[in-house]
């Protein structure tokens, strides 16, 4: 797999703090944003690979793993194995005046490093004759991050999205939650010494672009009602996701009153035929610039109360 350098992506050196790396990855996020270049592989590329960076480079612990080992990061716990059962075998730092190398705090001299990464990564023989048996290993998962309305997500849908140069069609569930991530078993990274295939990791951003607030698969909003109507009670229009609906409000309705529109919400996650609620509070909007009359009138019933 080509070597990527997420610091050089990020346009950062490997002592950026954590602050620099945030700065640094909205400011090219926003400039490289598939909805500001619709039609711009390269800028679509570059979007993906600093979501990448991000993603590793945020988190200090990848981070860590990351500097350590670089494109094979991914592999650190293998290696950190590999390298404690050389050293039960007598590797230590420093042998008969060779230089020595430091990786992850352990010396290795030059023989030493060159049989480690040969018997974990293949090639040659080993010293009793016998062929050796390569370590094979998981490729690189990828991540990638998918815009979708709020409106989007009311049915299931084939989508075909970009990754490098491949092109893969997934079925974009009903109902999928915002910041959720689902996995594409075999579409990230090829494998070291006939490894499996790494994994695609998509996760989902739901902009709402509704005026409903959303918690799961319900909603929730508010609908201004007259002084008269709630005191009278009266039939109101409401707005839903599947069109206007109406609602008999019963007379002496209080100020947050809330009514339910059952099977009016989202639908649930890969449930098509089964949705959440839609919660309406009543805010009561008072009359304003009274006319004479009807400041007598209201004198008239705050005598007769």
């Amino acid at each position: 797999m080509e070597f990527i350098d997420y610091y050089k992506v990020l346009g950062l050196d490997k002592n950026a703090t954590a602050a620099d790396i945030k700065k640094a990855y909205r400011k090219l996020a926003r400039k490289l944003h598939p909805d500001l270049n619709p039609n711009d592989k390269a800028a679509q590329q570059k979007f993906q690979q600093i979501n990448e960076a991000n993603e590793v480079l945020s988190d200090p612990e990848k981070r860590k793993k990351y500097d350590q080992y670089g494109k094979d990061w991914q592999h650190a716990d293998a290696f950190e194995e590999a390298k404690r059962q050389q050293g039960s075998q007598g590797f230590g730092g420093g042998f008969g005046g060779q230089r020595t190398y430091s990786r992850g705090g352990q010396g290795f001299d030059e023989s030493q490093f060159s049989d480690f990464f040969e018997s974990m990564f293949g090639g040659g023989f080993s010293r009793g004759g016998g062929q050796r048996q390569a370590a094979k290993f998981k490729g690189q998962d990828l991540n990638a991050t998918l815009r979708l309305n709020l409106t989007d997500i009311l049915k299931s849908q084939k989508q075909t999205i970009s990754i490098g140069e491949k092109k893969i069609r997934l079925t974009i569930p009903a109902g999928v939650e915002d910041g959720q991530t689902i996995k594409i078993k075999g579409y990230g990274g090829e494998g070291m010494n006939g490894g499996p295939k790494g994994d695609l990791l998509i996760t989902f951003e739901i902009f709402n672009n509704t005026r409903f607030k959303r918690l799961e698969s319900d909603l929730y909003s508010t609908e201004e009602i007259s002084l008269y109507t709630a005191l009278l009670g009266g039939e109101i229009t409401v707005e839903t996701l599947t069109g206007k609906v109406k609602l008999n409000v019963k007379p002496e309705t209080q100020n947050d009153t809330k009514v339910k529109l059952k099977g009016k919400g989202l639908p649930k996650y890969k449930k098509e035929d089964q949705h959440g609620d839609l919660f309406i509070t009543y805010k009561i909007v008072l009359p304003k610039n009274l006319s004479e009359k009807e400041k007598e009138l209201f004198t008239e019933l705050s005598k007769i109360r």
